[in-house]
């Protein structure tokens, strides 16, 4: 690791002006993920940032839903009353994202921002175009088992890691952040990117952007949702299949549907045509598997990780199941 700067600010516009002077400049937070990235030598700024003591914490409701402060912990959010209550799915997604010393790490923002976890971007021996632009994908040939079926781009195969994410998708959170030019609201959806060309370029946030908060809008899915992850190992794995899923359910009918993916692409995989599909449906086994043929529409599959083609439509069918109450 080479030796750095640390400065400490008060405010969130001090923490983006000193990022903004410096173009080697990183914010830090809880740390959980880019103290390891320089442990590793992946990157290397010159002066980190503390953000840990601005006043971005809380967990407020609005009249509209729920802002969360991106300062906020893993820990917190999970175990607060009103998410648990309002949003069990995200409540359920980060319990099963890590120890639990790393949720009273792990902040939001940090989460959100968590690069991927694949042992070729870890491996400096190793080419990955994504530590390394132009050097290629050791996974497109290598051992590529924990890797991405959907969305992926001969530069990069690697897969989004986070748990807390996928709940995110499934529930159109929107991302706020704020920079040099001012504040503004990115839909989640849209804040990160699939590889392309790019594989580098994790999300769509500016370099002296800072991520402020996180919003949910109201949601009726507060009683028939499940999130699944399926793992190599009981506890504390990265998931190799994960599925968000939640129901809005008039007696048997389907009214309303969230379903997302991890572990199968670069960023969170929200499953829109499936969700459309469970519409005014029964609760049936055959339903679901329906929704999951559709959700697997132009999957493709590599050399260690065609399992996964199997495998996620079963966890699809699966996490409906529990979330109807029929599993």
């Amino acid at each position: 690791m080479n030796n750095f700067q640390y400065i400490r600010t008060t405010s969130t516009k001090a923490a983006i002006d000193a990022v903004a002077k410096d173009p080697d400049a990183r914010f830090i937070a809880g740390g959980t993920n880019l103290l390891d990235l320089m442990k590793r030598g992946i990157v290397s700024p010159e002066k980190l940032v503390d953000i840990s003591r601005l006043p971005l914490n809380k967990i407020e409701r609005e009249a509209s839903g729920v802002r969360i402060g991106a300062m906020a912990l893993n820990s917190e959010v999970a175990e607060n009353a009103f998410i648990k209550e309002k949003f069990p799915l995200l409540a359920q997604a980060l319990q099963a994202g890590a120890s639990a010393q790393l949720r009273n790490m792990a902040t939001v923002g940090g989460n959100i921002l968590q690069r991927t976890r694949c042992h070729y971007f870890y491996d400096t021996s190793l080419p990955c175009n994504k530590r390394e632009p132009g050097t290629g994908c050791g996974a497109l040939e290598g051992n590529n088992h924990m890797h991405a079926i959907f969305g992926f781009s001969e530069k990069c195969i690697a897969v989004h890691p986070s748990d807390m994410c996928v709940a995110l998708a499934a529930l159109d959170a929107t991302v706020l952040v704020s920079g040099p030019t001012g504040d503004r609201k990115i839909a989640f959806a849209d804040f990160h990117r699939l590889p392309g060309d790019k594989p580098h370029v994790d999300t769509v946030l500016e370099k002296n952007e800072l991520i402020t908060a996180v919003t949910l809008p109201d949601s009726p899915f507060t009683k028939n949702v499940h999130y699944l992850k399926v793992r190599e190992r009981a506890s504390y794995a990265f998931a190799l299949v994960s599925v968000a899923a939640g129901l809005q359910l008039e007696n048997d009918t389907i009214q309303r549907a969230c379903l997302a993916m991890g572990g199968v692409a670069h960023k969170p995989w929200r499953l829109a045509s499936a969700e459309k599909a469970l519409i005014g449906k029964k609760v049936t086994e055959a339903t679901f598997r329906q929704a999951a043929e559709i959700a697997m529409q132009g999957a493709k599959s590599f050399e260690h990780n065609a399992y996964k083609l199997k495998l996620a439509p079963n966890a699809i069918v699966q996490a409906l199941k529990t979330a109807a109450g029929i599993a």
